[in-house]
């Protein structure tokens, strides 16, 4: 069974950084699309990042554009957020999703995933 543990959320004032990490076991993590997306309370999960198989291909939502980086470490069978100049609109749980096979598709629909984490909160306070 594929276990995905997200880590590194905290409190963090804004204009600050963060770095999550979500560490996968139980699968082929090397083959696997993998994804973070986000919810604030009262609102509906949304993507956030996503990364292909070989990290050679990234998806970036609009609001975190330019301040994010999705990264992957196949070795480690761990994927990375980095979150720089956080906003107080960045605070939600962010959860790491795991799509399987080699696919070299930007998969933006949560139903496209097959495994997740229980999440990590992340908040930006001013």
């Amino acid at each position: 069974q594929v276990q995905l543990v997200e880590s590194g959320g905290r409190n963090v004032q804004a204009g600050g950084s963060l770095r999550l990490s979500c560490a996968a076991s139980g699968g082929t993590f090397s083959s696997y699309t993998m994804g973070w997306f986000r919810q604030a309370p009262g609102k509906d999960r949304e993507l956030v990042a996503v990364i292909i198989w070989s990290g050679g291909s990234t998806y970036y939502d609009d609001s975190v554009k330019g301040r994010f980086t999705i990264s992957r470490d196949n070795a480690k069978n761990t994927v990375y957020l980095q979150m720089n100049s956080l906003k107080r609109e960045d605070t939600a749980a962010y959860y790491c999703a795991a799509r399987r096979g080699y696919s070299d598709s930007l998969w933006r629909s949560e139903t496209e995933y097959h495994y997740w984490g229980q999440g990590t909160q992340v908040t930006v306070s001013s």
